[in-house]
């Protein structure tokens, strides 16, 4: 196993994310906050993007955020807000019932327990709801620079099993199993490179290995491009031409 810019992938990957940036179509998730927040704000306003992107493309989650934000995106005005309003603000992301259900919930914790502010540990931020260990890296990554662990979604999940770096069933094991041979200057980096990849490239159905500069060095990029190379024809169906 060797870390992702010592094989073709990291090339592959950041030529992805390069174009996503350069045309415009894609908004991460940290970079949605207002910048002229105050800091308790901008890190409140960076957990609900997080908490609003699981299983939503970044430009949908974009969508969603930009609405909250002319409503006013602040733990008080959230707290103020019905649930009922607040689905109806996200209701183009999925799942924004269970989310809106999540976000006020944390919202009304992180007024009452930690003064509006966004916990700057994983075990404080995991005992929020709809807050799960990816979340949780990503805000302490965005947030205040703190880098405990990989954070793992579904593309991360999926893109290191087909590469073989793992042998997974579940996000949690993926994390496990990378932290114990990634080094640690990639564990921040991993999880935006192989997003882009993975929506761009890698993608779950019908992947695009015919043009993955990694291809070669995958053996799920072998056996798709072994598929569907045509097969020779025998001797005896040439003669029959």
């Amino acid at each position: 196993r060797r870390p992702p810019r010592s094989t073709p992938l990291y090339s592959s990957a950041a030529s992805d994310v390069y174009k996503r940036q350069v045309h415009g179509d894609t908004k991460a998730p940290g970079k949605l906050p207002d910048p002229k927040a105050t800091k308790t704000v901008y890190n409140y306003q960076t957990l609900v993007a997080l908490m609003l992107s699981p299983q939503t493309r970044d430009e949908v989650c974009a969508v969603a955020m930009d609405r909250l934000k002319e409503h006013g995106l602040t733990p008080k005005k959230i707290k103020e807000m019905s649930q009922e309003e607040l689905a109806g603000l996200i209701n183009n992301v999925s799942f924004y019932n269970v989310k809106a259900k999540h976000i006020k919930k944390t919202t009304d914790i992180l007024l009452e327990e930690h003064k509006g502010r966004v916990p700057d540990t994983l075990k404080e931020l995991l005992k929020l709801p709809g807050v799960g260990r990816k979340v949780a890296h990503l805000a302490l990554q965005l947030c205040y620079g703190k880098v405990e662990g990989i954070a793992v979604d579904t593309h991360v999940h999926r893109i290191s099993n087909r590469l073989g770096w793992v042998k997974s069933r579940k996000p949690e094991e993926t994390e496990k199993q990378l932290e114990e041979w990634l080094p640690k200057e990639w564990w921040a980096r991993i999880n935006g490179m192989l997003v882009g990849f993975g929506q761009e490239t890698c993608k779950p159905v019908g992947p695009k290995c015919d043009i993955c500069l990694a291809a070669e060095l995958c053996p799920y990029g072998k056996a798709i491009l072994k598929k569907a190379k045509p097969k020779k024809r025998s001797r005896k169906e040439v003669n029959k031409d």
